[in-house]
């Protein structure tokens, strides 16, 4: 079972290859827009260090969000792309899940997990996850205040991580039960991969003509200026 990941959630992008859940390449860049314009070429990359042709691939990974607009619309493009062209499944993974999956195993089973991702302003896209994965809020955008999570934090130890934490860590750091990662926690394929193979094993594909990525908010463009000029 071999499987191609795909993530471009946030600044930067990242695929992988994995055998049976076995990591066999990588390839992560974390800079501005090299999502769109490096993409193909990690791709091209990781399958030649793989020691396996593209069509080889059993299945096609890609992280659904949320994220970025443009970053989940180049990843999710280029996967459902992949999948035609080699006839093969797609397999979506909610972002926010991948990263709670990279922290998980360093805190006891008592702690929650409440990864973010920085959404501008004061705003950013969460979850809050227990031990075992079970969702305990789901997945939305949150525009942040001390109270945001008092309800969560009232009888639990929480970990926040991820490139919108630092902006909770304002509000709420002298609570004795907030816990904050101090390095930054970047969504990755090699994380998705390795969870996409049980979504292989139980069958659950993605309809490809219908599926579109977790942008959770719309895509905002400012007016054209055109409409300030008089006729």
């Amino acid at each position: 079972m071999r499987l191609l990941s795909i993530d471009t959630s946030t600044r930067g992008c990242s695929v992988a290859i994995h055998d049976r859940g076995e990591l066999l390449a990588a390839y992560e860049l974390f800079s501005d827009k090299s999502s769109s314009s490096m993409l193909t070429t990690l791709i091209q990359n990781v399958v030649k260090d793989s020691g396996y042709d593209l069509t080889d691939m059993d299945s096609v990974v890609v992280a659904k969000g949320p994220g970025s607009y443009t970053g989940l619309r180049v990843g999710v493009s280029t996967a459902k792309g992949i999948c035609y062209a080699i006839e093969k499944p797609l397999i979506a993974i909610n972002t926010l899940e991948g990263m709670f999956m990279q922290v998980r195993g360093f805190f006891q089973k008592n702690t929650l997990f409440c990864p973010m991702i920085d959404a501008r302003r004061m705003e950013v896209y969460s979850a809050v996850f227990d031990f075992d994965g079970q969702i305990i809020t789901p997945t939305r955008a949150v525009i942040l205040q001390e109270d945001s999570f008092a309800e969560v934090l009232e009888t639990n130890q929480v970990v926040f991580f991820g490139d919108g934490a630092a902006k909770s860590q304002v509000l709420f750091s002298k609570h004795p039960h907030a816990v904050f990662i101090q390095e930054e926690i970047k969504p990755s394929a090699k994380t998705i991969g390795m969870m996409a193979v049980k979504s292989f094993e139980a069958g659950q594909f993605e309809n490809l003509a219908s599926f579109e990525p977790y942008y959770l908010k719309d895509f905002m463009t400012p007016p054209s200026r055109k409409a300030d000029i008089p006729a």
